[in-house]
């Protein structure tokens, strides 16, 4: 008796693990991606760029039986981002005056695959498998980190400045489908977007938003100074001698720049003083200013007598205006000269 009663039990278990139709509920969620930090980038870089951002999809299934399993195909999309224009052949982020940075998102470290949105176009997501079993008591789950590949093409012109773009909304993208089976090993569905012949189909949005950051450090180079040469004079200086002298550089465009102008070596105060090449007690006094009527003298004060400008990418040049005023009494016969520090701050 008691071995039928045993064989009644296996007969019972087999017919309860032969059915091959699961109900139960598979949900697959993400965490969110830190920012995917370039740091800072070159003008006209001779090298690429590169970053990382990584996630973690987790999908839970609740109880089936003892012997359960799920298996889940998902599709990861990303589309072009707040600021872009299109996924391929580049994505792109902006600064604050809209001038473009191009980068683009890869799924491996091979920088191959371009990370697309919609599955069945090219360039397409990134799809991960799950397997997992579902006990009977506690229910499964599966997760697979995701890690994100960010590049920036070298030989870049850029403009200075902070850039961005976003990914939230439709631009992070979920989709998945999934097969539960009571016995055995579930078999992966034929695509994420598979709806009929499997367990399950969802699509989720707005998953996982991440921010892309680069920042392009403002510079200047290519410095070129001209002297300011007053001429001669025959005994005392009776009316104004005016001069010009220029000062060229080269700024990145979008770069904020001021210059500055010390009052030399020779000053008496902030009066700039031209002194005799042999005899250190003969000084003839002149002015260094910002503009053709020479009322506003180029000093060295921030927020005061400082000029400011802003780069194009292009040499650019400024002048400077001097003038030489009369002078009182006789002036020593012989050469006079100074020397002025240039300071550009960017």
């Amino acid at each position: 008796m008691s071995m039928r009663l045993l064989l009644g039990g296996v007969l019972v278990l087999a017919g309860l693990l032969g059915a091959g139709v699961a109900r139960a509920d598979t949900t697959c969620t993400t965490t969110t991606p830190v920012t995917a930090a370039f740091g800072n980038v070159g003008n006209a870089a001779a090298a690429p760029s590169f970053t990382t951002t990584t996630f973690t999809i987790t999908c839970n299934t609740t109880a089936l039986s003892l012997l359960a399993t799920a298996s889940v195909r998902a599709c990861i999309g990303i589309g072009v981002g707040t600021t872009g224009v299109a996924i391929s052949p580049l994505r792109r982020m902006t600064n604050t005056t809209a001038d473009p940075l191009s980068f683009q998102l890869f799924t491996s470290a091979a920088y191959s695959s371009i990370w697309g949105l919609t599955p069945g176009t090219t360039p397409g997501p990134q799809v991960v498998d799950l397997n997992y079993s579902v006990p009977l008591l506690t229910g499964g789950s599966g997760a697979v980190t995701v890690t994100i590949y960010g590049r920036i093409p070298a030989s870049q012109t850029l403009a200075a400045g902070s850039y961005s773009t976003s990914f939230t909304g439709a631009d992070v993208r979920l989709e998945y489908a999934y097969n539960e089976v009571l016995l055995g090993t579930a078999t992966a569905p034929a695509a994420c977007t598979t709806a009929s012949g499997v367990s399950g189909h969802k699509t989720a949005t707005g998953g996982f938003p991440f921010t892309v950051t680069a920042t392009v450090l403002p510079q200047c180079s290519a410095y070129v100074t001209t002297d300011m040469d007053f001429g001669s004079s025959a005994g005392t200086i009776t009316a104004n001698i005016d001069r010009t002298s220029t000062i060229g550089l080269t700024c990145l465009n979008r770069t904020a720049y001021t210059i500055a102008l010390d009052n030399g070596l020779y000053a008496n105060g902030t009066v700039r003083r031209m002194r005799h090449t042999t005899n250190p007690a003969w000084f003839i006094p002149y002015g260094l200013y910002r503009e053709s009527t020479r009322t506003q003298r180029w000093g060295s004060t921030a927020n005061v007598d400082l000029v400011s400008g802003t780069g194009t990418g292009s040499a650019q040049t400024l002048t400077v205006y001097g003038r030489a005023p009369p002078t009182v009494g006789a002036v020593a016969a012989g050469s006079y000269s100074d020397q002025i520090k240039v300071t550009i701050t960017y």
